[in-house]
């Protein structure tokens, strides 16, 4: 099965829209590939959701349950070769996890990595991208 990386945008999109296309993408991958995830990749992703921006627009208990869902599904992995190749290096641990995990796709919204497609072989993808790849229709 290939094996997709999720970044935080790609989770505050699908928490916030239930009905988007990033929810419809983080399902697919769910569904269709194993979704890798990292311990800093989680800190990330609970970082952001814990904005006021978006604690403001997610009560506590779906943030809670967004990270716990995600974890509960994910194949962990500690990547172990640090990589500095993203403009925004607070993305660098994404693209560790992209490598260390050998994955197939790294499913983002964020500018920062979509300009590195393809990176080192992965495919970067919007969520809209990501469905065309598994053969689904984004709307």
């Amino acid at each position: 099965m290939s094996v997709t990386v999720v970044d935080a945008s790609v989770v505050i999109s699908a928490a916030l829209s239930p009905n988007g296309t990033a929810r419809r993408a983080l399902a697919a991958a769910r569904a269709r590939t194993t979704i890798a995830l990292s311990e800093a990749v989680l800190r990330e992703i609970a970082g952001v959701l814990a904005r006021p921006k978006f604690a403001r627009a997610l009560t506590e208990e779906r943030r809670r349950e967004t990270l716990e869902l995600l974890a509960a599904a994910a194949l962990w992995i500690e990547p172990r070769e640090a990589v500095r190749e993203c403009r925004d290096p607070k993305d660098n641990c994404t693209l560790e996890l992209a490598l260390a995990a050998g994955a197939s796709a790294i499913l983002t919204g964020d500018e920062d990595l979509l300009v590195l497609h393809p990176w080192r072989g992965i495919p970067v993808l919007r969520p809209a991208e990501f469905l065309w790849a598994l053969g689904g229709r984004p709307s």
